[in-house]
């Protein structure tokens, strides 16, 4: 929300028409950067405004007294370094700026006093708070990424043993089978020596009816 539209306005019109100060020879050596510097040399040419040089810097070129200092919002920039300077402050014309040596609990403090309050906080997430907020976004990522890891492993992990399970029901079937197969073995053994025996006892009974 933008307030005091007619005085931005009239402050960038008066904007539009001022000149460009820059400091002298700004322009011929690298050295020097172009932030205005008041000429101060005896025979400066720019300090005796001989033509052909940039303007000087005079009070004439400032903008409106009444919209000097408000913020691009239209509101007037208020420091606030703790809850108690909020009662200094107009919802319907200031604007606060929390200081940036603030911590971050005395922030949100600050920060919920002011919704309460209905004022426009101009910084209301700095850097700081923009890098934990980062952090902890990574740090939740890489503990989802963590636990996706033990899930998995914890899956390969289950299906060996399954595996593992089904060998070892693979192989003791076939140690039973193997054993059946002695029994059946034994069995068939047991069963031809019962027919010798059989036989041999028939063969001493035909003998003794024979004599």
């Amino acid at each position: 929300m933008v307030i005091n539209k007619d005085l931005l306005q009239t402050r960038k019109k008066i904007s539009d028409k001022r000149p460009k100060f820059v400091r002298q020879e700004s322009w011929r050596y690298d050295r020097l950067a172009p932030n205005w510097r008041k000429p101060r040399g005896k025979d400066n040419k720019m300090r005796l405004q001989v033509s052909g040089v940039p303007r000087l810097v005079k009070i004439g070129c400032r903008g409106p007294r009444v919209a000097r200092g408000l913020h691009p919002s239209g509101y007037t920039e208020v420091m606030v370094f703790n809850k108690n300077d909020l009662s200094r402050v107009d919802p319907n014309k200031d604007a606060i700026r929390v200081g940036r040596t603030v911590g971050r609990r005395k922030r949100e403090i600050i920060l919920a006093e002011a919704s309460k309050m209905k004022i426009k906080v101009l910084n209301p997430q700095t850097r700081s708070a923009e890098k934990i907020e980062e952090a902890e976004k990574i740090e939740e990522a890489e503990k989802i990424e963590e636990a996706e890891k033990i899930e998995e492993a914890e899956k390969i992990e289950e299906a060996e043993k399954i595996e593992e399970a089904e060998e070892a029901e693979v192989v003791e079937q076939e140690a039973d089978d193997t054993v059946q197969e002695a029994d059946d073995t034994v069995q068939e053994a047991d069963d031809t020596v019962q027919e010798a025996d059989d036989t041999e006892q028939d063969a001493k009974s035909k003998s003794k009816k024979a004599n």
